[in-house]
């Protein structure tokens, strides 16, 4: 088991790609390269600096990547808002999503902390 791999952060960073990639294969075909793609790119981009981050000596640079990893999930969380607004992702599917993002959000942010904390 690779370092990351116990990472709780990166365990639920996992879980949401999942989600997301089954949610958004049902997007419509025009939307396969479009925000189907993007949201897909974005939420792989979570898991995958939260770890690269871990295998950063450097406690800056892993609080480095973890800030990435945050920023990308805002990203899927704006184009989750969009995919609901066009009538992609039911209601249901969207509350689940929004909480899963919303705790994810909380995890990334004290992790960061703990790393940042670190330096000094």
């Amino acid at each position: 088991m690779f370092p990351f791999e116990k990472l709780e952060t990166w365990q639920l960073a996992k879980e949401l790609a999942v989600c997301i990639y089954n949610i958004s294969k049902n997007f419509p075909l025009e939307e396969q390269y479009g925000l189907s793609s993007q949201m897909n790119r974005g939420v792989i981009s979570v898991a995958s600096n939260l770890a690269e981050g871990s295998s950063r000596i450097s406690k800056k640079d892993q609080a480095h990547f973890s800030q990435i990893s945050y920023s990308s999930l805002m990203e899927v969380a704006c184009q989750l808002n969009i995919a609901k607004d066009l009538g992609f992702v039911k209601e249901e599917e969207y509350d689940d999503l929004r909480q899963r993002i919303g705790m994810l959000s909380i995890k990334i942010n004290a992790l960061r902390r703990s790393q940042k904390e670190r330096i000094k």
